[in-house]
């Protein structure tokens, strides 16, 4: 049975005593019934695992040890930026979430002109604190270390005029493209692709993401929906160039 993993942010080392907040507690406590001297890891994010010991437990705090360092590697060789066209509840949650367990590194939420949702300013900060935790979620899950990035929620427009350079592969899901998606050349550096929202992106909005460089990729001939073109994209582009079908090493 897998071991539980548990994502706490901060600066600790061997030797540490973490005390939990009142959710991480409930959590142990109350759903995974653990009790005094059970095991568990616990990662910090940032790259780093221990093995850890509950020290005290109670249904509104806990208490852990923290033990040896762990090796694992379980981060992907190839670095995918996933820029997402945000849409409704439950679908983008659901797209933050398997690209974390894809292994994407960063992931920009972005608002188009179909696009549904709207938010403003509050409720964008809002909304980023709980994809972050559904991506911390996921890599509890998967076994990840490094959490992704996820940025603050821009229009596509706003992020075109401020993209991060330094990106070989750009690439932009287009129904009717006449290049597949898995026929692309190997990435050199890191590959960024952007998915539009349920009901896909303007006109205007293509013509401006190819003009920033982006290459229209397709993934065959159905129309997929947006957190499925997500799922399947990232899975092509790890199974050709990262680590997806690699066996676990040693």
């Amino acid at each position: 049975m897998p071991r539980t993993r548990l994502h706490i942010a901060g600066t600790y080392s061997a030797e540490s005593v973490l005390e939990l907040d009142r959710d991480k507690a409930r959590y142990l406590s109350r759903v995974l019934r653990l009790q005094v001297g059970d095991s568990l890891l616990v990662f910090d994010g940032e790259g780093n695992e221990y093995a850890a010991t509950i020290s005290g437990i109670s249904r509104s705090s806990a208490t852990l040890r923290v033990g040896h360092k762990t090796v694992a590697q379980t981060e992907s060789r190839l670095r995918v930026h996933l820029v997402q066209g945000i849409s409704r509840g439950e679908r983008m949650d659901f797209v933050v979430q398997k690209a974390t367990e894809l292994g994407v590194k960063r992931i920009t939420p972005v608002l188009t002109d179909y696009g549904v949702v709207k938010l403003d300013a509050m409720r964008a900060e809002k909304r980023r604190d709980h994809w972050q935790k559904v991506a911390a979620s996921a890599c509890e899950q998967s076994g990840r270390l490094r959490l992704p990035l996820i940025d603050r929620p821009v229009s596509l427009k706003s992020w075109l005029g401020s993209k991060p350079g330094r990106v070989d592969t750009q690439l932009i899901l287009k129904p009717g493209a006449a290049t597949p998606l898995a026929r692309i050349d190997a990435p050199k550096t890191k590959v960024c692709v952007l998915i539009g929202p349920e009901g896909g992106l303007s006109d205007v909005e293509y013509e401006d993401v190819e003009i920033a460089g982006f290459e229209p990729v397709s993934l065959g001939p159905r129309i997929l929906r947006t957190e499925t073109a997500a799922v399947a994209a990232l899975a092509i582009l790890q199974s050709r160039w990262g680590d997806l079908g690699e066996s676990e090493p040693g």
